[in-house]
């Protein structure tokens, strides 16, 4: 059984921001396929995570994306400190977005409390906000 992470997205404003601060760090570390997260103490139910498993965005007080965690890997700093280093899939899927107070460090997430991701429109985009919050409102969906 699949088991997510949940984690803050510290400095982060939006998930556009988010992309842009993924995708330079990914650059950065010359990582291609897959862009990089960080925690200092590393999941212990690894085998339930990787592949299957995804670690969960809070963006100014909201669950709102998530994406697949691709592999969990131990390094350590340039000060000698251990961490983990998250691969995780560039795709980056809008969920419904969920209330979530504070905390440190990440959280796993069971499958039955995550968000469901946003529903797609014909083009394959998520709707937007405003419309989908409308729809749900109304019980389209």
């Amino acid at each position: 059984m699949a088991v997510h992470l949940i984690k803050l997205a510290v400095g982060v404003d939006d998930i556009a921001q988010l992309r842009t601060f993924q995708a330079a760090r990914a650059e950065q570390l010359g990582l291609s396929g897959a862009v990089p997260g960080f925690t200092r103490r590393k999941p212990k139910r690894t085998e339930e995570i990787v592949g299957t498993g995804s670690l969960y965005w809070v963006i100014k007080g909201q669950v709102r994306a998530r994406q697949r965690i691709l592999d969990l890997v131990d390094e350590v700093d340039a000060d000698g400190r251990p961490f983990c280093r998250l691969l995780l899939h560039p795709e980056v899927i809008e969920v419904q977005p969920t209330p979530k107070r504070p905390f440190q460090g990440w959280r796993y997430l069971k499958p039955a409390d995550a968000p469901p991701d946003l529903a797609q429109g014909d083009d394959g985009e998520p709707l937007p906000p405003g419309l989908a919050e409308n729809l749900r409102d109304l019980g389209v969906f």
